[in-house]
């Protein structure tokens, strides 16, 4: 069962994962690779798994990127 979209900022971890990114964004999954693959999007690098900071988005966001 898919779930649902986070609700607030503060039910979101402090970092997030791909499937929180397209939950937040409300993107498709090839969707988000692309975008976290563009540059100035804030995304890193954990082993082989690719990771957001929550706050690093959003000011990503304010910033009219999204």
């Amino acid at each position: 069962m898919e779930q649902e979209r986070p609700k607030n900022y503060d039910d979101l971890p402090l970092v997030l994962n791909m499937m929180d990114i397209q939950k937040i964004l409300g993107i498709s999954r090839t969707t988000a690779y692309q975008l976290v693959h563009e540059d100035g999007f804030p995304a890193f690098r954990s082993g082989n798994r690719i990771k957001i900071s929550k706050e690093a988005l959003f000011q990503w966001m304010a910033k009219g990127r999204a």
